[in-house]
């Protein structure tokens, strides 16, 4: 076995970190008014549909104070 170490076989990585490139990227195509407009509706669905499920699930998450007795299942008060 040599003693000698071999360079780091991956030293193009510290150099890409230098690397900028002469070509320009494509320009962002613009969205057109349909698009905006279905991506618009798209999140106002979103969070009709999020707001409605806690409206629905508020009635279940609340603590009616009346009921704070445990209850029997009927057929335990049948014996």
């Amino acid at each position: 076995m040599s003693g000698r170490r071999e360079p780091v076989p991956f030293a193009f990585v510290a150099e890409a970190e230098r690397f900028r490139s002469n070509v320009a990227p494509p320009p962002r195509e613009r969205l057109s008014r349909v698009q905006v407009a279905g991506r618009w509706l798209l999140g106002l669905t979103v969070v009709a549909a999020l707001v409605g499920a806690l409206v629905v699930g508020m009635p279940a998450l609340s603590v009616d104070p009346a009921n704070t007795a445990p209850q029997q299942s009927q057929a335990a008060e049948g014996h």
